[in-house]
């Protein structure tokens, strides 16, 4: 594991921080890091650019002359495309450049560009982000202390109020949370300052290898259901009756043999 100073807003020495290597010490993936940042910048696109079509234009809706006998080319309308001050074809339109880039992909470029920095020993680590004051020049001098007097991106955890105020009138500083740090950022800008807390946060965010957070045991609050009555005894079967003999119905009388006439 990397082990990197901590030093004061003064500067100064004051302790030391390990830091994971899969996080500060990944191998640097040029090509995330591109496709990281040029998601990152069509985000911020605006997509508002716009053309007039042949519907939109000024102009009225006769024909022009009549079809035929003029020796000219027939013509429908003053606002076709052809003409001067006519509708645009194909034109651009009000769109969103956004995507969806893989989340695998963005925390694999963020890797990258942090442990970039580190190589590139641009990298600072602070022990805390305590400002007295919200002035400006508080922090400038600061930064002067820590060798970020060109471009830095500060990155904390938590609010920090004066640091907000402080920070947000510098030209080329600019400052980010760490859940919402952006690889752009960290490639954009010349001295990344990160306190240990936001460290901290990063390496339990972007290593894979950390041990997931169980959640911790909730008690239900819910009313307990309310007992069930029980149910009476049935009464105990009655004994089925028994089956009575069919009746037997009584001999159709036969009828007396009709006595054959003399002849």
């Amino acid at each position: 594991m990397p082990v990197v100073d901590v030093v004061n807003l003064d500067g100064k020495k004051v302790g030391q921080v390990e830091l994971a290597d899969s996080v500060f010490g990944a191998e640097v993936n040029r090509h995330l890091l591109h496709e990281a940042s040029r998601w990152y910048l069509n985000g911020l696109r605006s997509g508002t650019a716009k053309t007039k079509e042949k519907s939109e234009v000024s102009g009225a809706g006769r024909k022009l002359w009549r079809q035929k006998g003029t020796g000219r080319a027939r013509v429908g309308s003053i606002r076709s495309p052809l003409w001067r001050h006519g509708g645009t074809v194909h034109g651009p339109k009000p769109r969103s450049y956004e995507y969806a880039l893989p989340k695998k992909m963005l925390l694999g470029a963020l890797r990258s560009a942090l442990s970039a920095k580190l190589a590139e020993e641009k990298l600072t680590i602070i022990d805390t982000w305590s400002l007295d004051t919200h002035k400006t020049k508080t922090l400038r001098v600061a930064l002067g202390k820590l060798n970020a007097e060109k471009t830095a991106l500060l990155v904390a955890y938590g609010d920090n109020r004066n640091l907000e105020l402080a920070s947000r009138n510098m030209q080329g500083v600019k400052l980010s949370a760490s859940n919402v740090l952006q690889p752009y950022d960290v490639l954009r800008h010349d001295r990344v300052v990160v306190s240990k807390d936001a460290a901290a946060r990063l390496i339990r965010t972007l290593d894979p290898e950390h041990p997931s957070v169980e959640a911790p045991h909730v008690e239900s609050i819910a009313p307990a259901p309310a007992p069930k009555k029980e149910a009476a005894p049935k009464a105990a079967a009655k004994p089925a009756a028994a089956s009575k003999p069919a009746a037997k119905k009584p001999a159709a009388a036969k009828k007396p043999a009709a006595k054959k006439g003399k002849k």
